[in-house]
Formats: structure tokens, C-alpha cells, sequence
């Protein structure tokens, strides 16, 4: 169990494709029962439907496998005030800091994603990194 990794939402997009560069990583960082947030989960599905052109039913299904394979942390009122500080000081943009919200308040402590400054961290705690470097 990874409890301490956060998952951002492109990672979890690139099981898709077993062809994909990317794949092999993604899939191993998926197993390992990684923290993702609501967010990311939504995120997913609007993914599926509009860029992917997915069915309904296949975006429904991904989101419950992602449900199932990870922990997931609940954006809540007080996500939301710690994502806004976390935009006010650190510059992000207030989805991404909603991602590091979360984050941080799940006690993660690397936060995987190819969005973000590979290597900042956050509030002490939270490091950024980019898995396909």
C-alpha cells in the first residue's frame, strides 16, 4: 500500500494504452494503491467523454476502478480554503492547487504528475515529481 503517493489525473489516463511509453509506469503507480482525489476521478471521466470520446459506460467503469484501486481523498470546504492558499502563494492554477490541497491534507508525500515544477516542495512536505522523467 502507497498511501503516501498522490496520483494527479493524467497519470491514471495512461492505462489506456498498453502501446503507450508511458504505460508500464502509470500502471505500476496505479497498483500500488496510491491517494487520488474526487477531483481526479471527475477529471477522468470528462477525459473519457470529451477528448477520448469514450461511452458513458466506459468512463463510469473507469471511474469505479479507480475508485476501487485507490484511496480516495474527498474535496471538501476545507480543500478548497487550502487550495486557495496554496494559489495565492505558490502561483499555481486553482485546479492544480486543489490537486496539492488535497494532497497535502491526505499526508502524502510525493505528488505524481507531469503538470507541475518537477522537484518543488510544497509546504515542506509535498513533493512534485514528474514519474516519467
Amino acid at each position: 500500500m502507497h498511501a503516501d503517493i498522490f496520483l494527479d489525473s493524467n497519470i491514471c489516463l495512461y492505462i489506456f494504452d498498453d502501446t503507450h511509453p508511458k504505460f508500464a509506469k502509470a500502471k505500476e503507480l496505479l497498483e500500488s494503491r496510491p491517494t487520488i482525489s474526487t477531483q481526479v476521478i471527475l477529471e477522468n471521466v470528462n477525459v473519457c467523454l470529451k477528448k477520448l470520446k469514450s461511452e458513458r459506460a466506459f468512463a463510469v467503469a473507469h471511474a469505479r476502478s479507480l475508485q476501487s484501486a485507490c484511496i480516495v481523498k474527498t474535496v471538501s470546504t476545507e480543500t478548497m480554503t487550502l487550495a486557495l492558499k496554496v494559489f495565492e502563494k505558490y502561483g499555481y492554477s486553482i485546479f492544480d492547487s486543489l490537486i496539492i490541497a488535497a494532497a497535502l491534507e491526505a499526508g502524502c508525500h510525493t505528488l505524481y504528475t507531469e503538470d507541475m515544477q518537477h522537484g518543488q516542495v510544497i509546504e515542506g512536505t509535498l513533493k512534485i515529481t514528474n514519474p516519467f522523467l
